[in-house]
């Protein structure tokens, strides 16, 4: 054979591998980020409108949320929180809509002590998303009640409801310390 025809068969061959790989590559990538993300993954990419974008977004969320310092809380805290998280239940049979503020704030400080930043709750759904994406749909719904609550427009069904959001985000956040989907070191 000439130089000429190998040239012909090997260059198709070798760009057809390279397409092989990248298909391959993205495939892993996507199912990788929808296991990771759960249902976070499909609303991004409802949010965002193509599943690139999409992935783009998640994987940024994944880098920030590395340059993170979330860390498990000592055992103090932990029960400190399990006594704390009682009051505020104990407190929704009297005054339920202050118990669904108290449940915001009780959140909000267990994410700070872990580590997560507090200020923004746009950011802070992101980053919560990458290591809690099957739960933070419970946050938004709780955040929205809450929202309701203070301009006392939530029902007690509503409220109820914000309280069990809450307490599945709670939960997580008090029991995994961080690390269900951190790499060993």
């Amino acid at each position: 054979m000439s130089t000429g025809t190998l040239l012909a068969i090997i260059i198709p061959v070798a760009v057809i591998l390279a397409a092989l790989a990248v298909v391959a590559f993205l495939g892993f990538r996507s199912r990788r980020l929808r296991e990771r993300f759960g249902p976070e993954y499909e609303r991004t990419v409802e949010d965002t409108g193509s599943r690139l974008a999409a992935e783009r977004d998640l994987s940024a969320r994944e880098k920030r949320h590395d340059e993170l310092d979330i860390r498990p809380l000592p055992g103090e805290a932990r029960d400190r929180y399990t006594r704390d998280w009682a009051d505020v239940q104990g407190e929704f049979v009297d005054r339920p809509e202050d118990a669904v503020q108290d449940a915001d704030l009780l959140v909000t400080s267990l994410m700070r002590e872990r580590g997560y930043p507090t200020e923004d709750l746009d950011q802070r759904l992101k980053d919560l998303s990458v290591e809690h994406g099957r739960t933070i749909e419970h946050y938004r719904a709780a955040h929205e009640v809450n929202r309701l609550s203070m301009k006392h427009q939530a029902t007690t069904e509503q409220l109820r409801g914000a309280m069990v959001h809450y307490r599945a985000l709670f939960d997580e956040l008090l029991s995994d310390g961080g690390q269900s989907h951190r790499a060993p070191a």
